[in-house]
């Protein structure tokens, strides 16, 4: 660990920018496990040979940035895809009073296929690379509010099916870590009105040409690499969409 962390000279400028960099580097090739505890700032200041002060901007950003947590007196340590940090960080439908709950799934399909052209460019996979594609039906309280069709590539989730989404006792990006060491930290949306197809308006228990809330979605892993295209239809007649957006000094 030390000795990939020391290899070559800082050069970027601010140094701060190259110790994230690195940092970021070892947690995508998995230096640390989600939970783990990353070396201290001082230890880390040692190996880069650069001041504490330095160190603490760079680890101040990946905190920002909710890829690291620090714990008071116990350390800084690598995020791990909660529940809780899912339905406030990843999760943005919420009752029209701004009540937010996690909803609960039902995996509808599930099956193998090739990437099409839209899917190519938002994956940066290459033409004909297999894919996974499962949808979900999502309720909030007893009622559907809303669809997922989600497409990741196969090479990243060799063993992913039906029984594995199923049977997961976390969310989907919970799983994606923990069965896979691939860590979402960042997700792209865009929002749009149309019409759903007359199977999804049937679902989500809307008149056929109802227009609903459409959602396409990127989600990202460390050095800006996508895992994951979803597209989302929103029935909004007692929901709505909710992006409560900060700013940090790295923005």
């Amino acid at each position: 660990m030390a000795d990939t962390l020391a290899a070559g000279a800082l050069t970027l400028s601010p140094l701060y920018r190259e110790v994230k960099i690195r940092v970021t580097q070892d947690l995508a090739a998995g230096a640390w496990r989600p939970g783990e505890a990353i070396p201290s700032e001082a230890r880390l200041a040692e190996q880069f040979g650069v001041s504490i002060g330095t160190v603490r901007k760079a680890i101040d950003e990946l905190v920002a940035e909710k890829i690291l947590l620090r714990q008071q007196g116990r350390g800084t340590f690598v995020a791990t895809h909660t529940r809780d940090r899912t339905l406030f960080y990843f999760f943005h439908i919420v009752g029209k009073d701004g009540s937010k709950a996690l909803p609960v799934t039902k995996l509808l399909s599930f099956r193998k296929g090739k990437v099409d052209g839209n899917e190519e460019s938002h994956l940066s996979i290459s033409r004909g690379a297999s894919v996974l594609r499962f949808q979900n039906l999502l309720h909030l309280g007893d009622r559907p509010v809303l669809f997922d069709d989600i497409v990741v590539p196969a090479a990243r989730f060799p063993d992913l099916d039906a029984g594995v989404l199923r049977k997961r006792e976390t969310t989907i990006y919970g799983l994606y870590q923990a069965r896979y060491g691939i860590n979402v930290i960042r997700i792209r949306e865009r929002l749009s009105a149309a019409k759903p197809a007359a199977r999804v308006a049937g679902l989500l228990g809307l008149k056929a040409g109802t227009p609903a809330l459409m959602i396409k979605r990127v989600a990202y892993t460390y050095n800006d690499s996508p895992v994951e295209y979803r597209v989302s239809w929103v029935n909004t007649q007692d929901h709505e969409y909710l992006s409560d957006l900060w700013k940090s000094e790295s923005q």
